[in-house]
């Protein structure tokens, strides 16, 4: 097999597990050199190295940064390393936001804490706003590539009513929003910005969330293929968005569900 020709850099937010990591494995085998930005605890690490090793052992540059992506002041130094990095002439062509930092409360309960205005700002700011934030400042210097592409998860739950699922369901669809802005207001500096609506699959994240044994099951009902989505799934279809052939698909929704949402 013909070793893949360098693509360039690729920045992934939250790339230490599930989509986020599944996706950093994919474009490394393809051929881009990996940042990622996690947020982990030191005993997780040993795991997470491994994982990490993975990317590697393709021949890629990695470079990973342990900090709060959805902190301002971190992303700030983060840029700032980063720059440093890339020297001169290189420069991010995707941007991968697999941010999963929400408040999976009810909003009312007899028994249990609700959601509060704080939960909201806080999933909303790490789950939605981050994607703007890290877009705006990396475009302020200069560290996107021509026919940059910004890819980001969403799911059935921005527009569907989960028990617990609120603080998260409103950070989606607000992602979907700033997705469509990103590729209409970015659009002169060649940027394409899009979200892959994920069928349910089997990430920490989805274990997180209330009753998701329930949607478990139901999704395998729905879904014509009888099994669940795969991180996999997922990250081949990113891969696809980041290629030259996919350079006029923008500001879209796009379903990698295997048909689990047809019914």
């Amino acid at each position: 097999m013909a070793k893949e020709v360098k693509k360039g850099w690729a920045l992934v937010l939250g790339g230490s597990s599930g989509l986020g990591l599944a996706t950093a494995k994919k474009l490394a085998r393809h051929g881009f050199d990996i940042l990622i930005v996690h947020r982990d605890r030191k005993s997780d690490l040993e795991e997470i190295t491994s994982q990490f090793e993975e990317i590697t052992s393709t021949g890629v540059k990695l470079q990973t940064f342990n900090v709060d992506a959805a902190n301002s002041e971190k992303r700030v130094s983060t840029i700032a390393e980063i720059q440093s990095l890339l020297g001169e002439g290189q420069q991010i062509k995707v941007l991968i936001h697999s941010i999963a930092k929400g408040n999976l409360k009810p909003m009312f309960s007899k028994t249990d804490t609700t959601l509060d205005h704080q939960d909201f700002q806080v999933t909303l700011t790490a789950m939605a706003l981050s994607l703007y934030d890290w877009t705006k400042d990396l475009v302020n210097r200069g560290l996107f590539r021509d026919d940059a592409r910004i890819i980001s998860f969403t799911s059935e739950g921005s527009y569907k009513a989960w028990p617990g699922y609120a603080a998260v369901s409103a950070a989606k669809a607000s992602l979907e929003a700033l997705t469509r802005n990103i590729a209409l207001e970015f659009a002169p500096l060649g940027i394409k910005a899009n979200c892959i609506q994920a069928g349910a699959t089997e990430t920490r994240a989805f274990q997180m969330i209330p009753g998701h044994e329930k949607i478990r099951e139901d999704a395998l009902q729905r879904n014509p293929h009888n099994r669940l989505t795969t991180p996999e799934d997922v990250a081949n279809a990113v891969y696809l968005l980041t290629t030259d052939e996919a350079s006029w698909i923008t500001g879209t929704v796009i379903k990698v569900d295997g048909g689990e949402s047809l019914r």
